[in-house]
Parts: C-alpha cells; structure tokens; sequence
C-alpha cells in the first residue's frame, strides 16, 4: 500500500473485488421517462459509470458530473460562483453551517421526496446533526460509516454482539491495544458513560461546554493512566491502522470499519470488524440542492433514484461506503453483506453515536487532551 493513502482511497480498494464479483444489479423501480439535465458536483468515487448509465437509461436525463477531494473545495467553489452551476451536491452533514453565509443551500420540499426509502434513523438522526438551519431540512442523509473495534478472534472469544469499548481496558493486554487518540478519549467517554464512572449524557456533554470537556476528559484520563500500557500502537491514517495489525503486534483496537474489514478480506478471516455495545462512532455524507439550481425537478428525480435499494447497494458495493437507502444492505455483495451484517448486529445502527457538529473550544481543547494521553 502507499505510505500516505486516504480514507477514501482505502474504501475504494476494499471495494474493488466486490464490484467484481457482484452479480448485476436490475431496477425494479421504474422513476419515469424525463428529459434534460442535471449539474451533479460529488466527491470523485461518489457518482460512478454503473450508476451514471443507469439513471440516464431510466429516466432520459444526462449527468454532468464534476468532482471534488474535500469538503472545503466544495464549500468555496459554491461560495464563489454565489450558490449556482450546480444542481445536486453531497456535503459532510456537520458542515451545512459552512454553507449558511450566503444562503447557498436551499431548504428541501420533503413532499418531493420518497423518504419512506431513507433509513428512518439517518433521517432523525441528521437532524440533530445539521441537516436543518432554523428547523428546516437542507440535507438529505446519503451514506455513512463507523469506527469500531477490530479484534483477533483467534486470540480473545468475544461474540460481536458483546463488543465493548471497556475490552481495551483489562488485563493481559499489555502493547496490544491499537486506536487513534482523539476518538479513543470520545469511546472512553462513552464506556465510562455506560458503566456510570462518568455520566456524560453519552458522551454528550463533551460539546456542552469547555469546563464539562475538560471535567470528562480529566476522568477519562484519570481510568486510562494505569492501563496505558496496554497501547501497543497510535495510527492517524488508513496505512498506520492496518500496520498496527500486522506489524505492531496489536490483536485488538479501534479502527475503521473499513479497515477492519479489510483486514478480514485480504489479510485473514480471523480479524473481525464490529460496532460496540456503547456505539459506534459514526459520520454521514448527504445530498443538497444549491440555491441557484436550475435543474431542480432533475435534481430530486436523480435523489430519489439514488435512494432506490439496488442503486443504494450498487454505490456501497463501488466504494465500500454504506448507504442509507433502505434495503440496501439486501443486494449486497456477498463479501460486503456479510462484513455488514457483523459489524452491525441488531440494533447497532439505532446505537449509533453520531460525530456532532464541532463547538468552538472542542478541538483544541481535545487535542490539548490527545498530548496529555500521549504522554501518560
């Protein structure tokens, strides 16, 4: 693997052996002939050919596709051409305040929407998130993703169902622990939450205000000291986390969903991804219309479509993602249905803990943390 590879390009190579094997995907859904065009601006692996062709087969209406790297492209882009040239794009949902100054997003006419195909969950759940500016919806949850724990399952008899963040910390673990620091202080929160050391109101509270971070994180560190010994490895990328696997020594951690399932692909069956009891750490992309759209019935026609269960499964299966149209998760495949179904045993989704939209003191104060953890 190259020393520096993204998150996004490690999805798209855990992803690639699936397209392969995956048997064709058919529409049962017909949306309707169209006409015209619609101005989509997505992260590059987001809106691929399979998909392209079989919106434009099914509804006469052409794909312009033009792509981006980050969300901070997509913001100035937008920004400078004041809202227009776009009819459809896919921003990180805790980044719709990115968007406020200048009314660059409209609000969505959820009477446009077939929202019974979106996971109900996603859909709540963005709300909280920054999906809406003033109680009105402006993001349409797309995909998502997690970070969880990944295990040997050769070396500790755990069941994915009675994963916990608290296995990190017992005995006998000494080196073999792996994680990123700055999510590790948020899931150790979480577990002292769950166990009533810490009430935090789930990890919560963390964003409340800049004395109840430091109150939390001061606990956390406090139950971490002895067990520091037990980290065998750091990571802050996709290449570092899988390395810690392999060439570290570690047999438990945190990592990303698809690095564990990598893991599991391509490197052996006895590492096993899953979310814990606590909850996963999770993130979501969505779907927006810009406010100088001007192809907006296309535009709702095309999400609409993506939210369909085959072409739902037909992006996760490209890229690695894992979307949020319902029954998606039924058209897998193989590989990936089954990596899903581990990782997410019932109820899992519903647990999510959802990465809130970022108060002024969190990140430096986190960091301040991080440095403190590092150290112990």
């Amino acid at each position: 693997m190259p020393k520096n590879i993204t998150r996004r390009k490690l999805l798209k190579r855990v992803a690639a052996g699936a397209i392969a094997a995956a048997s064709p995907l058919t529409i049962r859904q017909s949306l309707g002939s169209s006409s015209g065009e619609v101005n989509v601006f997505a992260w590059g692996d987001y809106i691929q050919d399979n998909m392209k062709k079989a919106f434009e087969n099914n509804t006469g209406i052409r794909i312009n596709l033009s792509t981006y790297g980050s969300n901070e492209e997509a913001q100035n882009k937008l920004r400078a051409a004041g809202g227009k040239g776009f009819d459809l794009i896919f921003p990180s949902v805790d980044t719709r305040p990115d968007y406020d100054e200048g009314e660059l997003l409209s609000e969505i006419d959820e009477s446009r929407l077939k929202v019974d195909q979106i996971q109900s969950a996603l859909w709540r759940s963005s709300l909280r998130l920054g999906a809406a500016k003033r109680g009105k919806r402006h993001l349409i949850p797309f995909n998502w993703g997690t970070e969880g724990i990944t295990y040997d399952s050769s070396a500790h008899r755990i069941e994915p169902g009675e994963v916990s963040y608290g296995h990190l910390w017992g005995s006998g673990l000494e080196g073999k622990v792996a994680g990123r620091q700055k999510s590790m202080m948020v899931a150790l929160a979480l577990y002292l939450d769950s166990t009533g050391q810490v009430p935090s109101n789930r990890a919560m509270d963390l964003y409340r205000s800049e004395a109840d971070t430091r109150r939390i994180f001061d606990e956390c560190l406090r139950f971490l000291k002895p067990y520091k010994k037990n980290i065998g490895a750091f990571w802050n990328n996709a290449t570092e986390a899988t390395s810690a696997f392999t060439d570290s020594g570690c047999t438990i951690g945190q990592t990303w969903d698809t690095t564990g399932i990598r893991l599991h692909n391509d490197v052996d069956r006895k590492w096993v991804y899953t979310a814990p009891n606590e909850g996963a750490l999770a993130w979501m992309d969505t779907m927006a219309i810009p406010s100088g759209a001007e192809n907006v019935d296309q535009a709702y026609e095309l999400i609409n479509f993506l939210m369909t269960p085959e072409i739902g499964a037909m992006h996760a299966n490209n890229t690695g993602y894992n979307s949020a149209a319902v029954g998606s998760d039924k058209h897998l495949s193989e590989a990936n249905k089954m990596a899903f179904d581990i990782a997410y045993p019932k109820g899992a989704i519903e647990n999510l803990w959802w990465w809130p939209m970022l108060t002024p003191w969190f990140s430096s104060v986190r960091q301040e943390y991080v440095e403190k953890m590092t150290v112990l």
